[in-house]
């Protein structure tokens, strides 16, 4: 068989290990991220907005005196720090990603690896 491009059933073998162990990872990351709480905070601190590792809105927190100055100072500082808790959550979801899979290697002869 190997004499028609094809890999040898331990290279075959070796494959689905690591495919399965990437597996089993990947959902260990997905639990990871969503047990992360990642903040994100206006430039001027006031206003605060937590994430989960997967984007998902935990909770939101306003300073008092925020408020006081109304609701477009309000939406804007809110906008500042989502834009910043989703910044931080996807750059961390792509570090652990990319930690998970960097090590992989499936160079397979006749698959094109």
């Amino acid at each position: 068989m190997a004499g028609f491009g094809l890999p040898n059933f331990g290279q075959l073998t070796e494959a689905f290990k690591k495919a399965q162990e990437l597996q089993q990872n990947a959902q260990k990351l997905q639990e990871e991220l969503d047990d992360m709480e990642i903040e994100g905070r206006s430039a001027d601190g006031r206003a605060s907005v937590w994430l989960s590792g997967n984007q998902q809105p935990l909770k939101v927190s306003l300073a008092p005196e925020l408020l006081q100055e109304g609701s477009s100072a309000c939406e804007a500082a809110v906008l500042e720090a989502l834009q910043v808790a989703y910044a931080n959550s996807t750059g961390t979801m792509k570090e652990r990603m990319e930690s998970l899979t960097g090590g992989l290697n499936l160079n397979l002869p006749g698959l094109g690896g």
